[in-house]
């Protein structure tokens, strides 16, 4: 009889080098900076006690820097390291309209609740929630609750430009109105 169950391995598992990956020097992957992101969010120890509030402006400290992996350069590029941000977020303070360079990454909410807000959406992200976003993405993230928040962002290659965004007016569809319209008699 054939169920999920039935196999079973024989022998030592270890002792099968073609099924074993050699360990990384740091994530290559979006799925591995994404359980980066996660295994540095589960454990508090690692960033709980450097959180800071600041009423006046926004609080952030680099939790990690990490150089480039050995080898990790085809010919003729740059090696790319990545970094670890801790963010604090009082009621209100935001991040106004950004984009992060050259730079993808995973943004995830360690406490309360952020919003994202982007040209095509408005999300709301508790605690928990990831986003992974890659170069040239722009959003504004805010703390629109009454209580304080903390995220954590891996950016990889680490963060060298933060360029800032003026918000763009949608241009109309014909027959859209875009705003308040005077009507006269």
């Amino acid at each position: 009889m054939n169920s999920d169950n039935d196999l079973q391995i024989a022998g030592d598992i270890l002792e099968v080098p073609h099924l074993l990956q050699p360990p990384r020097e740091h994530p290559a992957t979006v799925a591995e900076f994404v359980g980066l992101a996660r295994s540095i969010a589960a454990d508090r120890s690692q960033w709980a006690h450097l959180v800071r509030y600041d009423a006046t402006t926004r609080w952030y400290h680099r939790l990690r820097t990490v150089p480039p992996a050995t080898g990790s350069a085809r010919a003729g590029e740059t090696p790319l390291g990545y970094e670890v941000w801790l963010l604090s977020w009082v009621p209100g303070q935001g991040s106004g309209l950004h984009g992060h360079g050259r730079s993808s990454g995973v943004l995830t909410v360690l406490e309360g609740t952020l919003t994202e807000r982007t040209e095509r959406a408005t999300r709301t992200l508790t605690a928990g929630a990831q986003r992974v976003f890659a170069p040239g993405y722009a959003h504004e993230v805010v703390n629109d609750t009454l209580e304080p928040a903390v995220s954590l962002h891996v950016y990889f290659p680490g963060l060298t430009e933060m360029p800032m965004h003026t918000p763009q007016r949608r241009e109309a569809r014909p027959g859209q109105q875009t705003g308040p319209r005077t009507v006269r008699a």
